[in-house]
C-alpha cells in the first residue's frame, strides 16, 4: 500500500471513531486523492485540482504546510481573539474587530451565501483541519479546529484593513474609562515609512514584443504573503501572492489577465458625531427634528492571563450609521465602512478567474474592494487603472476627512460611485499607466483622469515621492520589455533627495565660516552625488540619515503649519537648522561605524533570522547588503528599514515583498521573487533561498506551464502524502 494511502486511512479511521464526524472524512480523503501538489526548485507550490474546491483544499494545506502560525494569527486577528493567544495587551484591538465581526452574523451569511461559494469555504476549513490531523506536532496558540464561516472574517474586501483605522486610543478611553492622551505599547504611533505598493501597466504599442506588460510591487511587512499557483479543470489557473490563510490569489495573474492592488487615498470611511440623550435603560440620539433610540450589545473579549484564561465584557452602543468608537467634544463618535464580506469574498475569488477586460469589470460591479486601486493588463493588450471600488456619494458641502454632524440626514449616504463614474484610465494614448498610492490624477500623464471632475472626498490622497519618480521612467518609451519594466522597477533615482540636497547645499554656501570648515567633506561628497542609490554609495548613507535627522527635528512643525515634510523643510526651516541636522548625521554614523565615509550597503541590510512575527535582529548576525531605500525618498523599490535597540545596522521589514513582472501574449511569461523565501521553517532549505534575489532585484523565472516545472520539480505529492 502507497504511504499517502495509509496516512489518508489512518487519519479516516480516527474520525470514524466519531460518527458525527465521518462525512468530514469522506470529504478529507476525496479532496486529498483529487489534489496534486508540485513544489518547485524554490519550494513554491502549484497546486491543482479536479474542482476549485480541490484546489482552495489544496492551496489552504499547502500554505498551512509553510506557515500555519501565520494563518493563525491572521484569524485571530480577523476574529477579533487576538487576546487569546498574547494576552490583555490586544484587548481593545480585539474589541475593534468584535464590533464588525460577529461569529452569530458571519454563520447567517455562510448559510445564505451561493452553493458556489458554501463549497469553497467549506474546502477551505477542511483543507485547514485535514492538516492539523495530519500534523500533530503542530500545535495552535488558539484555533484547533476551524469553520467554514471563519472565512468571511478575512474577506480582502477590504473590511479588516478598514476597521484598523479606528484610533485604539479612542475606542479604549470611550469604552475602557482610560485617559485617550496615554498609550499603550500597541497604540503607539505608527512609524512614518509609507505604505501601500507600486503597480504599473504597459500597453502593447510601448513594448518591443507587442504584448501587455503589467508590474505587481505590493509594499507590505515582510512574510506577509505567500506565493504560489492554484489551478482546476474548472478554469481556475491563477498565479501570485496569496495572504496567509486565504483561498484566492491576492496580487497576480492568470493566463490572460493580471491585477496590481495598492492601497487607495480615497475617503470612504466616515465618522459621524452623534449627540445623545440619556433615557430611561438606555441613550437616544439626535437625527433631523426628532430621537432615535441608540442599540446596546455586550461583547466579552477573551485573553490569556498566565496559564489560564479571562475575560472582560464591555456594553458597546450603536447608531444608524454603525459602531460608536469614541467621544469628542462631549459627542459620541460612530464609523460606517463598507461591511459586506459575502460579496467581498465573492469579487476576491472571482476576479482570479476572469480572463477579459470585461469579465474583470463584471466582478467590480460587487464594489467591495474598497481600500483598493486596481492596476490591470490583459493579454487582448488592454491595460486599465480601476479606481477604489467603494465610492458613495456624499454632499461635497461637508468636509468629508473630518467627522460631520450624524444629526444632519444632508450626511447620508447616496448611492455608489459605478465603475465608469469612478474615476478610471483604460487604454491611455500615453501606452502607460500606474499607481503608487497616489491620486489618479498622474496616472497616465496627459491621458490621466481630472481632479476637477471629482469631489474632494473621492481621492484628497495627493501625490507622494514615488510620483514624479514613476513619471520619470514611463513616460517617452516604447521599447519597454519585462527586463527592462524590472530595471524601471529598481530604478535608483531618489528624487526627493534631488530637491532637498540641493537646498541644503545653499544653506551651506550661505553659511559663515566656522561652519563650513566642519562639514566640508560631507557637503563635498553630496554635491558630487547623482541622487542615486548604491550599496557603495557614502552620499546615500550620509542623505538619508541627514534627512531622517531632519524629519524627526522638524515632523512636528510641519504638521502643525499643514504641510508636506518635504516642502517644510525647504520653505520653513532655517538654514543653521539644517545644518546642524547633518551635523548630528556626522556625528551619529561616526559613533555607530567609525566613520561617516560608510557605504549605503554597510548600513541598510537585509536579515531573517527566526519566523517571528516581530522578527529579532543582531549586528553579529549574517545579513545581506541592499541598495534601495525607504520609499520616504521616492525610491520605487522600497526598502524600509530602521535600526533596532541593540544594533547600529538598520534592518529591513517592510516594503517590497513580492515582485512579479509579467508579460501577456499567446502565452504568459513572468519573472518574480519573494523576500526571503517560501517557507516559515527556519531549518528548511527555502526559508532564506531567495534573500539575494531580493536584494538585487534579481527576479527568478515563474514555472507557470508544466512543461516548466519539468527540471525543476523538488516534490510531487497529495495532501497528507
Amino acid at each position: 500500500m502507497k504511504p499517502f494511502v495509509l496516512l489518508l486511512l489512518v487519519a479516516g479511521s480516527a474520525l470514524a471513531q466519531n460518527p458525527a464526524t465521518s462525512p468530514e472524512a469522506v470529504r478529507w480523503q476525496q479532496h486529498a486523492r483529487d489534489v496534486t501538489i508540485i513544489r518547485d526548485d524554490w519550494g513554491i507550490p502549484h497546486i491543482h485540482g479536479k474542482t476549485d474546491a480541490d484546489a482552495v483544499f489544496g492551496m489552504i494545506y499547502a500554505q498551512a504546510e509553510d506557515d500555519f502560525n501565520r494563518i493563525e494569527v491572521n484569524y485571530l486577528n480577523a476574529m477579533g481573539r487576538l487576546a487569546e493567544a498574547v494576552g490583555d495587551s490586544a484587548i481593545f484591538r480585539d474589541l475593534r474587530m468584535k464590533l464588525y465581526i460577529n461569529p452569530d452574523t458571519l454563520k447567517a451569511k455562510f448559510t445564505a451565501s451561493p452553493d458556489w461559494l458554501r463549497t469553497l469555504m467549506v474546502a477551505w476549513a477542511d483543507g485547514l483541519n485535514f492538516f492539523l490531523s495530519t500534523h500533530p506536532k503542530v500545535m495552535p496558540r488558539v484555533l484547533k479546529r476551524f469553520e467554514p464561516w471563519m472565512a468571511l472574517s478575512f474577506s480582502e474586501g477590504s473590511i479588516g484593513g478598514d476597521i484598523e483605522s479606528i484610533s485604539l486610543r479612542g475606542l479604549r478611553a470611550f469604552y475602557g474609562g482610560q485617559p485617550a492622551d496615554t498609550l499603550r505599547p500597541d497604540e503607539e504611533p505608527r512609524s512614518t515609512e509609507p505604505t501601500g505598493s507600486n503597480g504599473i501597466a504597459i500597453a502593447p504599442a510601448n513594448t518591443t514584443a507587442h504584448h501587455a506588460l503589467l508590474l505587481i510591487n505590493p509594499h507590505t511587512s515582510f512574510y506577509f504573503r505567500a506565493e504560489l499557483q492554484m489551478q482546476s479543470d474548472e478554469g481556475l489557473n491563477a498565479y501570485g501572492a496569496v495572504t496567509w490563510g486565504q483561498f484566492f490569489v491576492y496580487q497576480g495573474f492568470n493566463e490572460r489577465a493580471g491585477w496590481m492592488h495598492t492601497s487607495s487615498g480615497a475617503d470612504n470611511i466616515d465618522e459621524y458625531l452623534e449627540t445623545p440623550v440619556r433615557q430611561n435603560d438606555g441613550y437616544v440620539y439626535r437625527y433631523g427634528a426628532g430621537m432615535r433610540r441608540a442599540t446596546s450589545s455586550t461583547i466579552t473579549v477573551p485573553y490569556r492571563q498566565g496559564t489560564g484564561m479571562a475575560s472582560k465584557s464591555f456594553t458597546v452602543y450603536r447608531t444608524h450609521h454603525g459602531p460608536v468608537v469614541r467621544e469628542a467634544g462631549g459627542k459620541w463618535v460612530s464609523v460606517r465602512l463598507m461591511d459586506d464580506p459575502v460579496h467581498a469574498l465573492t469579487q476576491s475569488f472571482s476576479r482570479t478567474k476572469a480572463r477579459s477586460y470585461q469579465a474583470f469589470r463584471e466582478t467590480m460591479e460587487l464594489h467591495t474592494n474598497s481600500s483598493n486601486n486596481t492596476v490591470y493588463a490583459d493579454a487582448d493588450g488592454t491595460i486599465a487603472l480601476f479606481h477604489s471600488n467603494f465610492m458613495p456619494r456624499r454632499d461635497p458641502r461637508y468636509d468629508w476627512s473630518k467627522p460631520v454632524d450624524g444629526s444632519d440626514p444632508a450626511t447620508e449616504w447616496g448611492k455608489l460611485y459605478t465603475v465608469e463614474e469612478s474615476p478610471l484610465v483604460k487604454n491611455p494614448a500615453t501606452g502607460w499607466l500606474y499607481n503608487s498610492n497616489d491620486a489618479p490624477w498622474w496616472a497616465a500623464g496627459p491621458d490621466s483622469p481630472r481632479q476637477a471632475d471629482y469631489p474632494k472626498y473621492v481621492d484628497p490622497a495627493g501625490a507622494n515621492q514615488r510620483t514624479p519618480h514613476a513619471v520619470r521612467v514611463l513616460e517617452n518609451r516604447k521599447d519597454f520589455s519585462v527586463a527592462s519594466l524590472i530595471a524601471a522597477a529598481y530604478d535608483s533615482y531618489l528624487p526627493t533627495f534631488a530637491t532637498l540636497v540641493p537646498d541644503l547645499l545653499k544653506a551651506y554656501d550661505g553659511a559663515a565660516d566656522s561652519n563650513r570648515a566642519a562639514l566640508a567633506e560631507p557637503i563635498a561628497v553630496l554635491r558630487d552625488w547623482d541622487y542615486h542609490w548604491g550599496t557603495g554609495s557614502v552620499a546615500t548613507t550620509l542623505a538619508v540619515y541627514w534627512g531622517s535627522e531632519a524629519g524627526r527635528r522638524d515632523s512636528a512643525g510641519a504638521r502643525s503649519a499643514g504641510m508636506d515634510i518635504d516642502q517644510y523643510l525647504v520653505e520653513r526651516v532655517p538654514p543653521q537648522r539644517k545644518l546642524d541636522a547633518l551635523r548630528a548625521a556626522v556625528a551619529r554614523l561616526t559613533t555607530d561605524f567609525g566613520s561617516w565615509k560608510t557605504p549605503w550597503g554597510e548600513v541598510n541590510r537585509f536579515q531573517r533570522l527566526t519566523d517571528d512575527i516581530v522578527h529579532p535582529f543582531d549586528d553579529s548576525k549574517p545579513s545581506i547588503p541592499v541598495g534601495f531605500t525607504s520609499a520616504r525618498w521616492g525610491s520605487l523599490a522600497s526598502f524600509g528599514a530602521r535600526a533596532y535597540r541593540g544594533t547600529r545596522k538598520m534592518y529591513g521589514t517592510t516594503g517590497n515583498s513580492f515582485v512579479a513582472a509579467v508579460e501577456f501574449g499567446d502565452s504568459v511569461r513572468a519573472r518574480a521573487v519573494t523576500a526571503g523565501g517560501e517557507s516559515g521553517d527556519r531549518n528548511a532549505r527555502h526559508f532564506n533561498d531567495q534573500a539575494t534575489r531580493y536584494s538585487t532585484g534579481d527576479l527568478r523565472e515563474v514555472y507557470f506551464y508544466p512543461g516548466q516545472l519539468k527540471g525543476h520539480t523538488e516534490r510531487e505529492y497529495h495532501p497528507g502524502g
